[in-house]
């Protein structure tokens, strides 16, 4: 896709160098860990073997389970690509030489490519169908493996200038566009993802078919005048968690897409889905598409996101639940819905210039996101409540590994979502030890160097260095944490108000500034050597929920900047956290710890706790990062805590 097609530009990660602080060492153990680990379980798990095994390099042996196994290889891939887009690194580019040589083996003659039913074709996969194509509309997946492969094969080429995967990729999505269409085989896609990717083919060769079948997919989802819907109709009974005519929202069918007013059914689906219509509704002018967006956002924001960010709360279809239920214990919350979320709310940014959709990624990156992700970079968490009774814990890998894959492929994007252009104005997104050179201008590069303690201090120091004394904007985004909103909503609310202001100095002179859609908007003539200063003041916040998430009532959670954070079974030595309460009026302090889960400032303070239904004991206790949970045993956690004993036996 080219970025340009939005009003505003984002710098592309590779642009942006993560020097240190906070997400150096993430991006390291990515690079260093993470992906040796995922491949080697694609390896494991006979992911890689599919293809060797449908390509006639290996004979017999075992392969994977899942219909869409094929679309972790390709998300890794895409991940190992973009690394190599940033640093030189010959034995990766090797490896994934080697797996690309074996997708083509295993791709047919006239494009094809599902290993699934390639080595079987006479017995494929229940979900897969008989025939090509026939359950592409449920469960096949034929369409969302190859929309991964298209997204990996541009990252290659970008990242190497190797033209192999993306061969492979061109001769698929010919075969699509020659059998998909109106008067040809009129059915959409069960899991949205193909959309995406074809967007990013389009942006790379510039094949308007390529555009148009994106765009064709999305038409044709909720036509029931489409050929082939009663067939769809009675092929469904039995497929999809839900019954009757809700079955038809768990893959967001329901509805023509530009009548979709609600985020409904599989989280992760309708995600990708909104990604594609807003890719789609920009490159083609489709006002209809642009405009549906207002009431969806709307109703995530304001009725369905959870305080870290996490959305999806229910385990039946892995969904979007009914408005303000966002239960804590059982909540879903699946980490590849983080990520989807990450990057509805970059595109909403980068149509429409307001830090609100900054503040969700932010809030979903530190929070939602980044909790499943171990800090070894080698064990995930496929779903993320915010209350655990010991039962959840890291694995290494999973049968179903969207979200290890998913995650391989966003780390190193991080650095993407720090800067974004639009005319004379630079936009500065999110805190992070960086730098980069860009171009601002025909005639004029701008370096700028980063460097911030964030999110464990509200303080950033830049320096600013144009090829040429000019003039020109920076808008840098001051987050909601900052301005006394948790979230752009009237979903959470802090309990107190923060009375102290942002200040931001400009080489050392405090600077006076006008505000505009959450930005500090600073207009100058910039020359080399100038510094910029900020300094936001990071106390520790209570939070509550709108009364109306029924889960939280009497509850409050705990954040600074803007981490949310828990309390965890080994630094609390009270034996339920159900019979724990803080009142509002116990004070509450902060310290850097450097010896605890990688160094992390941890919150402190008493609360009281209630034991034989009556007496009550005051206990020290420690909260810590929600990101940094559960890495030491299995065990009691919580995000919301009673504030009043009348509150400890509600539910979680």
């Amino acid at each position: 896709m080219k970025h340009s097609d939005y009003p505003i530009t984002a710098i592309p990660f590779h642009e942006v160098e993560i020097t240190g602080g906070f997400w150096a060492p993430r991006i390291k153990i990515h690079r260093e860990k993470t992906l040796s680990h995922v491949l080697n379980k694609c390896e494991k798990t006979h992911r890689i073997d599919n293809f060797a095994i449908a390509g006639g390099l290996k004979k017999g042996g075992k392969t994977s389970k899942f219909p869409f196994d094929d679309s972790d290889v390709y998300k890794i891939l895409e991940g190992a690509a973009h690394v190599l887009k940033t640093q030189a690194d010959p034995n990766l580019e090797r490896k994934v030489d080697d797996i690309i040589e074996k997708i083509a083996a295993a791709q047919e003659d006239d494009g094809y490519l599902y290993t699934n039913r390639t080595i079987n074709s006479h017995n494929p996969h229940p979900w897969a169908g008989k025939k090509r194509w026939e359950l592409v509309s449920i469960f096949s997946h034929e369409l969302y493996n190859v929309g991964h492969l298209y997204e990996a094969a541009v990252a290659h080429f970008k990242a190497t200038g190797k033209s192999t995967l993306l061969n492979e990729a061109i001769k698929n999505a010919n075969l699509v566009a020659k059998e998909f269409g109106r008067g040809k085989i009129e059915s959409p896609p069960g899991h949205q993802e193909i959309e995406i990717g074809l967007v990013k083919l389009f942006g790379q060769m510039g094949e308007k078919k390529y555009l148009d079948l994106a765009k064709f997919f999305l038409e044709i989802r909720g036509d029931k005048q489409r050929k082939g819907y009663h067939e769809y109709i009675e092929r469904s009974k039995n497929q999809f968690p839900w019954k009757g005519e809700d079955r038809f929202k768990y893959n967001q069918t329901h509805a023509k897409v530009i009548e979709q007013e609600e985020a409904i059914g599989h989280a992760v689906r309708a995600l990708y889905m909104y990604c594609a219509i807003l890719d789609v509704g920009v490159l083609t002018n489709t006002k209809e598409y642009i405009k549906i967006h207002e009431k969806l956002w709307q109703d995530v924001v304001f009725r369905k996101l959870y305080i870290t960010g996490g959305v999806g709360n229910e385990p039946i279809g892995e969904a979007f639940g009914k408005a303000y239920h966002l239960p804590n214990l059982d909540a879903y919350n699946e980490t590849c819905a983080a990520i989807g979320l990450i990057f509805w709310s970059h595109r909403l940014f980068l149509l429409h210039g307001d830090s609100k959709y900054i503040d969700v990624l932010e809030r979903t990156l530190y929070n939602g996101f980044l909790a499943g992700y171990s800090l070894d970079g080698k064990r995930f968490f496929y779903t993320n409540p915010l209350a655990s009774k010991g039962n959840d814990k890291r694995r290494p890998w999973y049968s179903c590994a969207c979200c290890p894959s998913n995650i391989t492929r966003f780390i190193p994007m991080i650095s993407g979502y720090v800067y974004a252009l639009m005319n004379d104005r630079l936009f500065i997104n999110l805190y992070i030890n960086s730098k980069a050179t860009f171009a601002i201008s025909d005639n004029i590069s701008l370096s700028i160097i980063q460097e911030t303690n964030y999110p464990w201090e509200g303080k950033i120091n830049f320096k600013i260095n144009p090829s040429h004394q000019t003039s020109f904007d920076i808008a840098l985004r001051i987050p909601g944490w900052a301005k006394n909103n948790p979230v752009p909503s009237d979903l959470y609310h802090y309990l107190e108000t923060n009375t102290q202001n942002v200040i931001i100095k400009v080489n050392g002179k405090k600077m006076d500034y006008n505000s505009e859609n959450g930005y500090a908007i600073l207009s100058r003539e910039w020359k080399k050597g100038d510094q910029i200063g900020i300094l936001m003041s990071m106390p520790t916040r209570r939070v509550i929920s709108n009364e109306k998430v029924k889960f939280n009532l009497g509850k409050v959670a705990l954040e600074r900047g803007p981490l949310v954070y828990c309390l965890e079974w080994p630094d609390n030595h009270f034996k339920d956290f159900e019979n724990a309460f803080l009142p509002d009026s116990n004070g509450l302090t902060s310290e850097f710890r450097k010896d605890l889960l990688n160094g992390i400032k941890i919150i402190k303070g008493k609360l009281n706790y209630q034991e034989n239904g009556t007496s009550k004991k005051e206990h020290d206790f420690i909260a810590i990062p929600y990101y940094a949970w559960a890495h030491r045993g299995a065990g009691e956690m919580t995000v919301w805590i009673n504030r009043s004993h009348f509150n400890c036996a509600s539910r979680m």
